[in-house]
């Protein structure tokens, strides 16, 4: 299969997997494909095990078919990865480069050391291994020279490590100097020292909430955005996840619905926006940025 071929049948898997329905001529204008290849690309999905499900004249991927179920259980691979694997990954010419990456994750999974290897490259590599190893054998691991984004300040960190996020880019820690569970980059991380000291705390480890705009927090926030076409394909785009979350309102217009565990992602994407998002009844999210474009316009002066 060539590429541009496997990016079309991607794309395509992302609109009808998307809460946005569409038919076949909104399909082949998307995608600037006539309706016979649609059709075509369709019977591929359904040869290839998917559920195809019609409503009136529109056409959507059932995400409760098997496929789905399968991928959403892999436990290192998120739903934004979710739609570029297992349906097309076999069907890729072998000499493709993708094909090789995306089969050396789906294949080594259940061995974390093996995918630690195959996805952290450089300077964190050694650090991971270390972390993952801390996580098999219930140990606790001092971070040393960590480098936190409040103040910049660095010092050594003892923690409890206990799962990472996606392609191991931050690990969940229980911290027993504050008494709760962080988030630590591991590209701030110096270096990693297993102790001899186990877990103490195993009883308390959990994984917080990350909202769609992959910040997290230990509360919740809703918001409400109206988004025009611009902001809303952005939106798709830039963070896959909050598409649950949007419904259509007619009229070139769509409305997000969500939470979030802070302001400041959801903040930095609406600034970017201006003419292209209302905020509906999110009070909190008006003053954040009425606060944050003051400041920034201080710094100006």
């Amino acid at each position: 299969m060539d590429q541009p071929k496997l990016e079309r049948l991607l794309r395509l898997m992302k609109l009808l997997t998307a809460n946005t329905t569409y038919n076949v001529d909104q399909l082949a204008e998307r995608l600037d494909l006539s309706r016979r290849t649609v059709y075509r690309y369709i019977d591929t999905f359904r040869e290839a095990g998917f559920v195809v499900k019609k409503s009136g004249d529109c056409i959507r991927l059932d995400k409760e078919s098997p496929h789905f179920r399968d991928i959403t259980q892999l436990v290192h691979f998120t739903e934004e990865e979710a739609v570029i694997l297992k349906s097309a990954i076999e069907n890729i010419d072998d000499t493709n480069l993708l094909k090789q990456n995306l089969k050396k994750k789906l294949y080594s999974v259940y061995n974390d050391k093996t995918l630690a290897d195959t996805v952290v490259r450089g300077k964190n590599a050694a650090n991971v291994r270390r972390l993952v190893e801390a996580i098999e054998e219930r140990r606790q691991v001092v971070l040393h020279g960590y480098q936190s984004a409040h103040g910049g300040e660095v010092r050594d960190r003892r923690v409890e490590p206990f799962a990472f996020t996606t392609n191991y880019v931050q690990v969940w820690c229980y911290d027993p100097e504050s008494g709760s569970c962080k988030l630590f980059k591991t590209s701030r991380i110096g270096s990693v020292k297993l102790t001899a000291e186990a877990w103490a705390h195993e009883a308390e480890h959990c994984e917080g909430f990350i909202d769609a705009f992959r910040m997290h927090g230990g509360t919740r926030r809703r918001v409400r955005l109206e988004m025009g076409l611009l902001a809303y394909n952005l939106l798709c785009e830039e963070y896959p996840l909050a598409e649950r979350d949007v419904r259509p309102l007619g009229k070139g217009r769509w409305l997000l619905d969500t939470e979030v565990a802070g302001f400041a992602g959801v903040g930095r994407f609406v600034v970017g926006l201006l003419d292209d998002i209302r905020i509906v009844e999110t009070p909190e999210l008006e003053k954040y940025l009425t606060d944050y474009l003051a400041k920034y316009a201080r710094r100006g002066e």
